[in-house]
């Protein structure tokens, strides 16, 4: 079902329900690229969507997240017509063993026509992690592995190698004496500290810059308009793979072409992901099982 057409953004105020300053990133991008002008949804506590630190158990899905901020900046803004929101989600890579990966999403709601665009990035780029820590040596080792002072850290307490934030809980460790004296707590509660890295965006620089790309990324999605109706947001929504091997011909895993679909029309174009006529036999699942 077609959308209501969307009028232009030029000095829009658009709502921004965060606690944790993604304002700095997402502001300067939005305000260029869309003609947004993003105000803070002051007071309202994000934390009850969940906290990375898990005195909250985020429910849903990442998306759910982001909904349900973009519903309590609505709330706060009752006239506004676009609200905004942003989620991290953090843990091992999917296909590399050892690896971390950091996924952010940022969501931008028009309430006037109907649009619901999403910007994404995922990357390996995240100091995510966390140790156990028995004494301020394993402590300090973490932190210099998790770019610390630059990037906070989370002391809190540990029971049976698991974190316990009900034990004792610490999020404000921002330098080497703060540190210390947290995991001596924790170690006198607890027998050992879980230390972890601070995802919170305020107090992580590199998740900031992660916020940044998929600022960037939703507004490139705004810019990609249907061919068919000019509606925002016409994007990649599958990728084919079963480029054929070079060695023995069959289908492989790697992506051949890319499908793009209008979420308003339906239009639908496919076309050509890589200029390879085969593929490497290291994807083959024949030749390189």
């Amino acid at each position: 079902m077609p959308h209501t057409a969307i009028k232009p953004y030029h000095n829009t105020v658009a709502v921004l329900t965060s606690m944790h300053a993604k304002e700095r990133v997402m502001a300067p991008i939005l305000r260029d690229g869309l003609g947004l002008i993003v105000e803070l949804a002051i007071g309202v506590n994000t934390d009850r969507f969940g906290t990375f630190s898990r005195e909250v158990e985020r429910t849903g899905s990442q998306l759910d997240a982001a909904k349900a901020k973009i519903i309590a900046g609505f709330e706060y803004a009752p006239f506004a017509r676009v609200a905004l929101s942003s989620e991290g989600s953090f843990g091992p890579h999917p296909s590399i063993p050892f690896l971390p990966l950091g996924r952010e999403l940022v969501l931008m709601v028009d309430r006037e026509s109907g649009l619901e665009l999403t910007g994404y990035d995922a990357s390996p780029e995240t100091n995510f992690g966390h140790a156990i820590a028995h004494d301020r040596n394993e402590a300090f080792a973490f932190a210099q592995l998790a770019k610390f002072p630059e990037h906070g850290l989370i002391v809190m307490g540990c029971k049976d190698e698991q974190p316990a934030p009900d034990l004792m809980l610490n999020k404000n460790i921002t330098d080497a004496a703060a540190l210390e004296a947290a995991v001596r707590d924790a170690v006198r509660i607890c027998g050992a500290a879980f230390v972890e890295t601070d995802m919170r965006a305020h107090r992580n620089p590199t998740r900031m810059a992660a916020i940044e790309s998929a600022t960037r990324d939703l507004v490139r999605r705004f810019h990609s308009r249907c061919p068919n109706c000019d509606y925002p947001g016409f994007d990649v929504t599958e990728r084919i793979t079963g480029l054929p091997c070079a060695w023995c011909g069959e289908p492989t895993r790697v992506v051949v072409a890319e499908l793009l679909t209008c979420r308003s029309c339906g239009h639908r174009v496919e076309r050509s992901a890589t200029i390879d006529t085969a593929a490497d036999p290291g994807q083959c699942g024949g030749c390189n099982p």
